[in-house]
């Protein structure tokens, strides 16, 4: 199985780490993919997200047209973020090759 969360508010950064968490912890065999967007990019600066962003076994994926827009530099970034040229193509690309979508 696989699954995609798209996170798009800064907001659902919370909401969308315990629900991935809990997800991990009881079927981490899942392929789990976290696509970030708009204004919720920012969420990659915040310290209170680094362990969540490192977290073994999930992948995340930050829109290059979001990081252009908020000013964030591909430095400023977990070395293990993807940099993606825009995220509603990738998003379409994962349901298309099969990922559950998400948005909490």
């Amino acid at each position: 199985m696989k699954v995609v969360f798209h996170i798009d508010e800064l907001e659902r950064w919370e909401e969308t780490t315990k629900n991935v968490k809990n997800l991990v912890k009881i079927a981490p065999e899942i392929d789990t993919v976290i696509l970030v967007n708009g204004i919720a990019i920012n969420g990659f600066l915040e310290e209170n997200h680094l362990s969540f962003i490192k977290m073994s076994g999930v992948h995340f994926h930050a829109c290059n047209n979001a990081l252009h827009a908020n000013n964030i530099t591909k430095e400023q970034l977990p070395e293990n973020v993807v940099i993606v040229p825009a995220g509603v193509l990738d998003l379409i690309e994962l349901q298309n090759a099969g990922y559950a979508y998400i948005k909490p």
